[in-house]
């Protein structure tokens, strides 16, 4: 009889609740003109990383190892954006905070796997212009669409593994209490942190999570340029310099706009009490707004791309006044 009871017990400890509740920035005044904001972000993020990858895919001149890896950081900008944009919108904006558990599941997967496909996009863009610049004469030779293909396809398949074991923890927890997720999408340490169950090891795939795809990929871009700086300086002439610099300028902005405002939010948290809407607001502006940015930087930034969107502008101006006459 105890067994039973004890098994009985053992059942019914584990609650899987058949919904979570986003709060998010419920609580911030005029919050709706945030959410609206959004719209407007969202619908330039979508036609800016479009036109990125439309240029790459249908200009023969960009069928290269380098365009290779800024697409992939383009389907990853837009992937994220379309993962948790609409969703944030439909969840404030019309009041549909309610989401069921799996669907909750299924949103922390795509926002967090293109968050971090993103991370190791611009590793792979360091690594091309490491490689670039440090090697000239042997580029060719180590940069070939074949190695970026297999690097890529690595990419994706490290970053699959690790985000389904990162989203799969969650299924061992118990909710037996708050199902209140204090975050604007199903993150996986708002989630977590309501468990009423032993959580240690959700706590350590967070810390493994922060430091394979913030820390590592920023150390390793930070050492690039650091070899890249050694190369640069042995360059003779400045306008040799200038031209070297100018092919990583992009890159450069891409990993300030991507890695700086989640390393300052990360220290801010570690070193002193941040309020919770405060930290939300600014990562959900960090994560909107560097897809965003990242396609106009890039074009903006970038001779090819800029050349190519002019004779793009140039032929439809020439077409719209040849069907005029």
């Amino acid at each position: 009889m105890s067994s039973l009871n004890f098994t009985i017990s053992l059942n019914t400890s584990f609650v899987r609740p058949p919904f979570f509740f986003i709060n998010g920035l419920n609580n911030m005044r005029h919050v709706k003109y945030y959410y609206i904001f959004l719209c407007f972000v969202f619908v330039v993020t979508v036609l800016g990383n479009s036109f990125v990858m439309f240029s790459i895919y249908t200009e023969r001149s960009f069928h290269t190892p380098k365009y290779m890896a800024v697409f992939n950081l383009a389907l990853a900008d837009l992937g994220e954006s379309t993962a948790l944009i609409p969703n944030v919108i439909a969840t404030f904006l019309f009041n549909s905070q309610y989401i069921s558990f799996d669907a909750c599941l299924a949103n922390m997967f795509f926002v967090l796997f293109f968050t971090c496909l993103q991370s190791l996009s611009l590793t792979l863009m360091a690594y091309d212009r490491l490689v670039a610049i440090y090697l000239p004469l042997r580029y060719h030779a180590i940069i070939t669409m074949q190695a970026m293909t297999v690097l890529l396809t690595l990419a994706w398949t490290y970053n699959s593994f690790l985000i389904i074991l990162l989203v799969a923890s969650i299924t061992r927890l118990s909710f037996c209490n708050s199902i209140v997720v204090k975050s604007y999408f199903c993150d996986h340490g708002a989630i977590y942190s309501l468990a009423c169950n032993d959580r240690s090891m959700n706590s350590m795939i967070t810390r493994v999570h922060i430091i394979l795809w913030i820390c590592v990929p920023f150390l390793l871009i930070v050492l690039s340029y650091f070899f890249i700086a050694g190369a640069l300086s042995k360059i003779a002439s400045w306008e040799g310099r200038f031209k070297a610099i100018k092919t990583c300028s992009a890159h450069l902005m891409l990993v300030s706009l991507y890695f700086l405002p989640i390393i300052g939010i990360l220290i801010v948290s570690l070193t002193s009490t941040l309020q919770p809407n405060v930290r939300i607001f600014n990562l959900s502006i960090a994560k909107t707004l560097t897809p965003l940015l990242n396609p106009i930087i890039y074009v903006l930034n970038t001779d090819e791309v800029r050349e190519f969107s002019k004779k793009l502008f140039k032929t439809k101006i020439k077409k719209q006044k040849k069907n005029a006459t």
